[in-house]
């Protein structure tokens, strides 16, 4: 199949899956992955349809939103990847990022390792900070119910990749568990620099958010 028609494919597969999403996993979530992805693949030699398909496909079934299961996401892409006939080398390679592109709570011992896995994941990461990350934050910890903020309940940076996701803290606390980590996790160049750029906006947020907390502004 040539590429642009398994890419189109798999865009109108994720956006019919997707639909009703919570907001910070919707399609959106998705196309801003894709392009940037692709912004960050054209500094390097990787193969782009393996990008494009892992970006496209990385959230297709999150377990946070089944129960916890990381086996739904890889077992739903694999079986739409077979319907277009792609070759089972493919499969496999956009299996691989799906089961090793999350934060898992800082946890960093991955089973897998390919450029193609680099760029996704620093594309994803990208979308987890700066405007639109904060914007994500608040609105999961909405979704779930979570507090905003609480001084007595501190941030935990020791979690094991279970209890980081069974995790009910305050939303701020996130900014600590993970947002704020991520800056220094990118793998390319280009994902380092834009990141450098929304980390800084997140401490400035941060600043003004105690500064309007403790009533000083």
């Amino acid at each position: 199949m040539p590429h642009n028609s398994l890419i189109d494919n798999t865009i109108k597969f994720v956006k019919e899956t997707l639909e009703g999403a919570e907001g910070g996993h919707d399609w959106f979530h998705i196309e801003r992955v894709l392009n940037n992805s692709r912004l960050i693949a054209k500094g390097e030699e990787a193969d782009l349809e393996i990008v494009e398909l892992g970006a496209l496909l990385h959230d297709i079934a999150d377990s946070k939103f089944h129960d916890g299961d990381e086996t739904v996401g890889p077992k739903v892409a694999s079986e739409f990847l077979k319907t277009q006939n792609v070759s089972e080398e493919t499969i496999d390679h956009v299996v691989k990022i799906i089961q090793n592109i999350s934060f898992k709570g800082g946890n960093t011992d991955q089973k897998f390792t390919s450029l193609e896995l680099d760029i996704v994941q620093d594309a994803d990461r990208l979308d987890a900070i700066g405007a639109i990350g904060i914007a994500r934050c608040f609105n999961y910890g909405g979704f779930k119910g979570r507090a905003l903020y609480d001084p007595e309940i501190e941030p935990n940076l020791n979690m094991t990749k279970e209890e980081y996701k069974a995790s009910n803290a305050p939303t701020i606390n996130h900014f600590y568990e993970k947002l704020l980590l991520l800056k220094d996790r990118m793998n390319t160049q280009t994902g380092r620099r834009i990141a450098a750029d929304r980390h800084a906006f997140m401490v400035h947020y941060l600043d003004q958010f105690y500064s309007e907390w403790n009533g000083k502004k």
